[in-house]
Protein backbone atom coordinates (compact mmCIF):
# COMPACT_ATOMS: atom_id res chain seq x y z
CA UNK A 1 0.00 0.00 0.00
CA UNK A 2 0.78 3.74 -0.15
CA UNK A 3 0.46 7.05 1.25
CA UNK A 4 0.75 9.16 -1.17
CA UNK A 5 -2.39 11.34 -2.42
CA UNK A 6 0.33 13.90 -4.69
CA UNK A 7 -1.36 12.36 -7.96
CA UNK A 8 -5.09 13.86 -6.85
CA UNK A 9 -5.94 17.04 -7.30
CA UNK A 10 -5.62 19.45 -4.03
CA UNK A 11 -9.29 19.54 -3.63
CA UNK A 12 -10.13 16.05 -3.92
CA UNK A 13 -6.99 15.65 -1.30
CA UNK A 14 -9.05 18.40 0.89
CA UNK A 15 -12.13 16.39 0.45
CA UNK A 16 -10.76 13.29 1.62
CA UNK A 17 -9.57 15.04 4.53
CA UNK A 18 -12.28 16.28 5.91
CA UNK A 19 -14.36 13.12 5.27
CA UNK A 20 -11.81 10.96 7.85
CA UNK A 21 -11.91 13.97 9.97
CA UNK A 22 -15.83 13.52 10.44
CA UNK A 23 -15.89 10.04 10.45
CA UNK A 24 -13.11 9.72 13.39
CA UNK A 25 -15.14 12.70 14.96
CA UNK A 26 -18.27 11.03 15.06
CA UNK A 27 -16.72 7.68 16.29
CA UNK A 28 -15.38 8.79 19.12
CA UNK A 29 -18.56 10.18 19.70
CA UNK A 30 -20.58 6.93 19.24
CA UNK A 31 -18.22 5.33 21.49
CA UNK A 32 -17.61 7.87 24.72
CA UNK A 33 -20.09 6.10 26.57
CA UNK A 34 -19.48 2.81 26.07
CA UNK A 35 -19.71 0.63 29.02
CA UNK A 36 -18.49 -2.79 27.58
CA UNK A 37 -14.22 -2.90 27.18
CA UNK A 38 -14.87 -3.33 23.48
CA UNK A 39 -16.75 -0.24 22.96
CA UNK A 40 -14.90 1.74 25.75
CA UNK A 41 -11.43 0.65 24.25
CA UNK A 42 -12.49 0.88 20.43
CA UNK A 43 -10.33 2.03 18.16
CA UNK A 44 -9.93 3.19 13.95
CA UNK A 45 -6.54 1.13 13.08
CA UNK A 46 -6.58 2.07 9.11
CA UNK A 47 -8.58 3.98 6.56
CA UNK A 48 -7.59 3.25 3.16
CA UNK A 49 -8.77 4.94 0.12
CA UNK A 50 -9.53 1.88 -2.61
CA UNK A 51 -10.90 2.09 -5.93
CA UNK A 52 -10.67 4.40 -9.00
CA UNK A 53 -9.14 7.14 -6.66
CA UNK A 54 -6.59 5.28 -5.35
CA UNK A 55 -5.06 3.55 -9.06
CA UNK A 56 -5.50 6.26 -10.91
CA UNK A 57 -8.92 6.06 -13.10
CA UNK A 58 -11.34 8.17 -11.46
CA UNK A 59 -13.56 10.46 -13.57
CA UNK A 60 -14.65 14.07 -12.52
CA UNK A 61 -17.39 14.85 -15.09
CA UNK A 62 -20.78 15.85 -12.69
CA UNK A 63 -22.07 18.02 -15.64
CA UNK A 64 -22.32 14.57 -18.11
CA UNK A 65 -23.76 12.76 -15.08
CA UNK A 66 -20.87 10.79 -13.84
CA UNK A 67 -18.70 11.09 -10.96
CA UNK A 68 -16.71 8.83 -9.09
CA UNK A 69 -16.85 7.92 -5.83
CA UNK A 70 -14.86 7.80 -2.93
CA UNK A 71 -14.51 4.10 -1.26
CA UNK A 72 -12.74 4.23 2.26
CA UNK A 73 -12.09 1.03 4.00
CA UNK A 74 -12.49 1.33 7.54
CA UNK A 75 -11.01 -1.08 9.64
CA UNK A 76 -11.38 -1.16 13.33
CA UNK A 77 -10.00 -3.13 16.47
CA UNK A 78 -13.63 -5.30 17.05
CA UNK A 79 -15.97 -6.77 15.24
CA UNK A 80 -19.43 -5.31 16.44
CA UNK A 81 -18.13 -1.93 15.95
CA UNK A 82 -18.36 -2.92 12.32
CA UNK A 83 -22.36 -2.29 13.00
CA UNK A 84 -22.77 1.11 10.08
CA UNK A 85 -25.81 2.49 12.63
CA UNK A 86 -24.60 2.18 15.44
CA UNK A 87 -21.54 4.11 14.65
CA UNK A 88 -21.05 5.40 11.41
CA UNK A 89 -24.59 6.07 9.46
CA UNK A 90 -24.29 10.14 11.52
CA UNK A 91 -20.84 10.51 9.87
CA UNK A 92 -22.03 9.09 6.58
CA UNK A 93 -24.87 11.54 7.14
CA UNK A 94 -22.57 14.45 7.93
CA UNK A 95 -20.95 13.75 4.75
CA UNK A 96 -23.63 13.82 2.66
CA UNK A 97 -24.61 17.15 3.76
CA UNK A 98 -21.14 18.69 3.96
CA UNK A 99 -20.92 21.20 1.28
CA UNK A 100 -17.02 21.14 1.03
CA UNK A 101 -17.73 17.55 -0.32
CA UNK A 102 -18.80 17.91 -3.61
CA UNK A 103 -18.65 13.63 -4.23
CA UNK A 104 -20.02 10.46 -2.87
CA UNK A 105 -18.43 8.63 0.38
CA UNK A 106 -18.58 5.19 -0.09
CA UNK A 107 -17.10 3.14 3.61
CA UNK A 108 -16.94 -0.29 4.04
CA UNK A 109 -16.17 -1.38 7.61
CA UNK A 110 -14.22 -4.52 8.92
CA UNK A 111 -12.41 -5.78 12.23
CA UNK A 112 -8.65 -6.23 11.58
CA UNK A 113 -9.07 -10.12 12.06
CA UNK A 114 -12.09 -10.41 9.12
CA UNK A 115 -9.59 -8.81 7.12
CA UNK A 116 -6.15 -11.08 7.51
CA UNK A 117 -8.31 -13.52 7.50
CA UNK A 118 -10.07 -12.73 3.85
CA UNK A 119 -6.24 -11.82 3.37
CA UNK A 120 -5.04 -15.47 3.72
CA UNK A 121 -7.83 -17.01 2.11
CA UNK A 122 -6.50 -15.65 -1.02
CA UNK A 123 -9.82 -13.09 -2.05
CA UNK A 124 -8.65 -11.03 -4.45
CA UNK A 125 -10.77 -7.64 -3.54
CA UNK A 126 -8.56 -7.69 -0.34
CA UNK A 127 -5.43 -8.32 -2.22
CA UNK A 128 -6.33 -5.62 -4.60
CA UNK A 129 -6.30 -3.05 -1.77
CA UNK A 130 -3.01 -4.42 -0.56
CA UNK A 131 -1.60 -3.81 -3.86
CA UNK A 132 -3.28 -0.19 -5.17
CA UNK A 133 -4.46 1.38 -1.58
CA UNK A 134 -3.58 4.45 -0.20
CA UNK A 135 -3.11 4.73 3.73
CA UNK A 136 -5.11 7.64 4.96
CA UNK A 137 -4.51 6.67 8.55
CA UNK A 138 -3.33 4.29 10.57
CA UNK A 139 -2.07 3.34 14.60
CA UNK A 140 1.00 1.48 14.34
CA UNK A 141 1.72 -2.29 15.51
CA UNK A 142 -1.40 -3.53 13.39
CA UNK A 143 -0.21 -4.98 10.21
CA UNK A 144 -2.37 -6.67 7.68
CA UNK A 145 -1.05 -10.14 6.82
CA UNK A 146 0.34 -10.59 3.54
CA UNK A 147 -2.10 -11.79 0.75
CA UNK A 148 -2.03 -15.58 0.39
CA UNK A 149 -2.76 -16.42 -3.82
CA UNK A 150 -6.12 -19.33 -3.90
CA UNK A 151 -5.50 -22.36 -5.46
CA UNK A 152 -6.27 -21.98 -9.17
CA UNK A 153 -8.85 -24.82 -8.76
CA UNK A 154 -10.02 -23.23 -5.52
CA UNK A 155 -10.86 -19.99 -7.15
CA UNK A 156 -12.56 -21.72 -10.80
CA UNK A 157 -14.97 -23.26 -8.32
CA UNK A 158 -15.56 -20.45 -5.98
CA UNK A 159 -16.25 -18.69 -8.94
CA UNK A 160 -18.73 -20.83 -10.72
CA UNK A 161 -20.15 -21.32 -7.59
CA UNK A 162 -21.05 -17.50 -6.87
CA UNK A 163 -21.67 -17.18 -10.31
CA UNK A 164 -24.45 -20.11 -10.70
CA UNK A 165 -26.21 -18.90 -7.20
CA UNK A 166 -26.52 -15.03 -7.94
CA UNK A 167 -27.36 -15.22 -11.46
CA UNK A 168 -30.58 -17.82 -11.14
CA UNK A 169 -31.13 -15.88 -8.02
CA UNK A 170 -31.25 -12.51 -10.21
CA UNK A 171 -33.47 -13.99 -13.19
CA UNK A 172 -35.89 -14.71 -10.28
CA UNK A 173 -36.41 -11.10 -8.92
CA UNK A 174 -36.44 -10.16 -12.38
CA UNK A 175 -39.47 -12.95 -13.30
CA UNK A 176 -40.94 -11.38 -10.25
CA UNK A 177 -40.81 -8.17 -11.50
CA UNK A 178 -42.19 -8.66 -14.74
CA UNK A 179 -45.08 -10.29 -13.60
CA UNK A 180 -45.77 -7.36 -10.81
CA UNK A 181 -45.49 -5.38 -13.83
CA UNK A 182 -48.02 -7.14 -15.77
CA UNK A 183 -50.37 -7.02 -12.69
CA UNK A 184 -49.66 -3.54 -12.22
CA UNK A 185 -50.51 -1.10 -14.95
CA UNK A 186 -53.60 0.61 -13.00
CA UNK A 187 -52.09 -0.46 -9.19
CA UNK A 188 -50.02 1.61 -7.07
CA UNK A 189 -49.49 -1.74 -5.14
CA UNK A 190 -47.94 -4.06 -7.96
CA UNK A 191 -45.72 -0.88 -9.46
CA UNK A 192 -43.81 -0.68 -6.01
CA UNK A 193 -43.60 -4.35 -5.50
CA UNK A 194 -41.90 -4.23 -9.39
CA UNK A 195 -39.55 -1.39 -7.98
CA UNK A 196 -38.94 -3.83 -5.21
CA UNK A 197 -37.84 -6.83 -7.37
CA UNK A 198 -35.95 -4.35 -9.88
CA UNK A 199 -34.07 -2.89 -6.62
CA UNK A 200 -33.14 -6.57 -5.49
CA UNK A 201 -32.72 -8.22 -9.42
CA UNK A 202 -29.91 -4.94 -9.52
CA UNK A 203 -28.43 -5.68 -6.57
CA UNK A 204 -28.18 -9.78 -6.77
CA UNK A 205 -26.42 -8.71 -9.98
CA UNK A 206 -23.57 -6.48 -8.72
CA UNK A 207 -23.23 -9.71 -5.97
CA UNK A 208 -23.11 -12.06 -8.97
CA UNK A 209 -20.13 -10.16 -10.23
CA UNK A 210 -18.26 -8.65 -7.18
CA UNK A 211 -18.65 -12.16 -5.65
CA UNK A 212 -17.57 -14.02 -9.19
CA UNK A 213 -14.21 -11.54 -10.05
CA UNK A 214 -13.35 -10.36 -6.67
CA UNK A 215 -14.44 -13.27 -4.05
CA UNK A 216 -16.23 -10.03 -2.18
CA UNK A 217 -19.49 -8.54 -1.88
CA UNK A 218 -20.33 -5.66 0.80
CA UNK A 219 -23.07 -5.50 3.48
CA UNK A 220 -24.91 -3.00 1.43
CA UNK A 221 -28.29 -2.60 -0.07
CA UNK A 222 -27.20 0.65 -1.80
CA UNK A 223 -27.01 -0.05 -5.46
CA UNK A 224 -25.07 3.17 -6.08
CA UNK A 225 -22.46 2.48 -4.29
CA UNK A 226 -22.82 -1.40 -5.42
CA UNK A 227 -22.71 0.04 -8.89
CA UNK A 228 -19.39 2.24 -8.44
CA UNK A 229 -18.11 -0.48 -6.78
CA UNK A 230 -18.94 -2.79 -9.65
CA UNK A 231 -17.63 -0.37 -12.55
CA UNK A 232 -14.45 0.56 -10.96
CA UNK A 233 -13.60 -3.16 -11.85
CA UNK A 234 -15.30 -3.11 -14.86
CA UNK A 235 -16.24 -0.20 -17.30
CA UNK A 236 -19.02 -2.41 -19.79
CA UNK A 237 -21.20 -2.17 -16.64
CA UNK A 238 -21.34 1.71 -17.03
CA UNK A 239 -23.64 0.65 -20.21
CA UNK A 240 -26.64 -1.01 -19.05
CA UNK A 241 -27.32 2.68 -17.40
CA UNK A 242 -28.40 4.81 -19.69
CA UNK A 243 -27.36 8.73 -17.89
CA UNK A 244 -27.31 11.44 -20.46
CA UNK A 245 -30.23 12.84 -18.95
CA UNK A 246 -31.87 14.24 -15.88
CA UNK A 247 -35.06 11.96 -16.49
CA UNK A 248 -32.28 8.49 -17.04
CA UNK A 249 -30.60 10.00 -13.44
CA UNK A 250 -33.91 9.99 -11.82
CA UNK A 251 -35.00 6.73 -12.75
CA UNK A 252 -31.86 5.15 -11.14
CA UNK A 253 -32.32 7.27 -8.40
CA UNK A 254 -36.32 5.94 -8.24
CA UNK A 255 -34.70 2.60 -8.27
CA UNK A 256 -31.97 3.48 -5.96
CA UNK A 257 -34.36 4.29 -2.92
CA UNK A 258 -37.46 1.30 -3.59
CA UNK A 259 -35.39 -0.74 -0.88
CA UNK A 260 -36.65 1.13 1.11
CA UNK A 261 -39.90 3.46 0.29
CA UNK A 262 -41.16 0.90 -2.43
CA UNK A 263 -42.34 -1.02 0.59
CA UNK A 264 -42.73 1.55 4.02
CA UNK A 265 -43.09 4.95 2.25
CA UNK A 266 -46.40 6.31 1.17
CA UNK A 267 -45.04 9.09 -1.06
CA UNK A 268 -43.27 6.59 -2.86
CA UNK A 269 -44.22 7.16 -6.62
CA UNK A 270 -43.18 5.58 -9.64
CA UNK A 271 -44.67 5.15 -13.35
CA UNK A 272 -45.05 2.41 -15.21
CA UNK A 273 -42.95 4.45 -17.99
CA UNK A 274 -40.34 4.55 -15.43
CA UNK A 275 -40.45 0.91 -14.47
CA UNK A 276 -40.59 -0.05 -18.34
CA UNK A 277 -37.28 1.46 -18.90
CA UNK A 278 -35.59 0.23 -15.22
CA UNK A 279 -36.82 -3.27 -16.69
CA UNK A 280 -34.56 -2.81 -19.55
CA UNK A 281 -31.63 -1.47 -18.39
CA UNK A 282 -31.62 -4.00 -15.21
CA UNK A 283 -31.81 -6.21 -17.92
CA UNK A 284 -29.31 -5.27 -19.71
CA UNK A 285 -27.10 -5.38 -16.80
CA UNK A 286 -27.73 -8.37 -15.82
CA UNK A 287 -26.85 -9.69 -19.33
CA UNK A 288 -23.78 -8.15 -19.58
CA UNK A 289 -22.12 -8.90 -16.21
CA UNK A 290 -23.25 -12.59 -17.29
CA UNK A 291 -21.04 -12.46 -20.06
CA UNK A 292 -17.98 -10.97 -17.68
CA UNK A 293 -18.71 -13.93 -15.25
CA UNK A 294 -18.30 -15.75 -17.90
CA UNK A 295 -15.16 -14.47 -19.20
CA UNK A 296 -13.92 -14.49 -15.78
CA UNK A 297 -14.61 -18.26 -15.54
CA UNK A 298 -12.92 -18.88 -18.37
CA UNK A 299 -9.88 -17.26 -18.11
CA UNK A 300 -9.81 -19.32 -14.49
CA UNK A 301 -9.92 -22.25 -16.12
CA UNK A 302 -7.17 -21.38 -18.45
CA UNK A 303 -4.81 -20.60 -15.87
Amino acid sequence: MHDDLSHLPVKQQDELQRAVRILMEEFEKAIMLGNQAWKRRGKILKVILFGSYARSDWVDEPENGYQSDFDLLIIVSHEKLTDIAEFWYVGEDRILRDPEIDRQVNIIVHDLSDVNQALRRGEYFWADIVRDGIVLYELPNHPLAAPVPVSKYDALQMAQRYFEKYLKSADNWLRMAKLALQEGPEDRDWQNKAAFNLHQATETVYACFLLTKTFYFPRSHNIKFLRSLSEGKEQRLIEAWPQGTKLDRRRFELLKRAYVEARYSPNYNISIEDLDALFTSVKRLRDIAAKLCEERISELSRS
